[in-house]
C-alpha cells in the first residue's frame, strides 16, 4: 500500500462535504500544507504497523489528519468545527471520508486499500499553524491494504 496516494484520496473524499450556507468551502490536502486557506483539513502523522498478515499479506495505517477553523468568531468557528467533527450530517468529514470505503466486497479509495475506518477525533483546541491561530481537532483514521504492493 502506498502511503501518498491513501492520504491524496482520503483529502479528496473530506472535499465532499457540503459546509452551511455562508461558509467557505472546504479545502482539503493529502499533506501537511505550509499555509492553508481556512477552513481546511490535512493529512498529517502516519504510523505504519508491518506484516499485519503473513507474507506481507496486510499492513496497517494509523493517519492523523487534522481540520482546522478560522477564528474570526469563535462561536461560530466552534459550530462549523462541531458539524465537521459530527458523526452524521452533510458536513460530516467521518461520514465523506467512510464513504471512500466503496460498497460491500469493494476496495476502499478507489482501489489503494482494503477498508479504512474513521476511528476518533481528539485534541479539540486551538492550533497555531505557520504563525496563525485556529480552532481545531485531529481525526485518526485506520487504513488497512496490501502490504505487497
Amino acid at each position: 500500500m502506498q502511503i501518498a496516494p491513501v492520504r491524496a484520496a482520503i483529502a479528496d473524499a473530506a472535499r465532499t462535504v457540503t459546509l452551511p450556507v455562508g461558509t467557505r468551502k472546504l479545502t482539503a490536502t493529502g499533506y501537511t500544507p505550509d499555509s492553508i486557506a481556512e477552513p481546511h483539513f490535512f493529512t498529517a502523522e502516519v504510523n505504519v504497523d508491518f506484516d499485519k498478515t503473513m507474507g506481507r499479506g496486510v499492513d496497517e495505517l494509523e493517519i492523523t489528519c487534522r481540520v482546522l477553523v478560522g477564528r474570526a468568531d469563535d462561536r461560530a468557528a466552534q459550530q462549523l468545527l462541531d458539524a465537521l467533527l459530527s458523526g452524521a450530517g452533510p458536513a460530516a468529514l467521518k461520514a465523506a471520508i467512510e464513504a471512500a470505503r466503496g460498497g460491500p466486497g469493494e476496495p476502499a479509495l478507489g482501489g489503494l486499500a482494503h477498508d479504512l475506518r474513521v476511528e476518533r477525533v481528539q485534541g479539540y483546541r486551538w492550533y497555531e499553524h505557520a504563525g496563525v491561530q485556529y480552532v481545531g481537532a485531529e481525526m485518526i483514521v485506520r487504513v488497512i491494504g496490501d502490504g505487497r504492493t
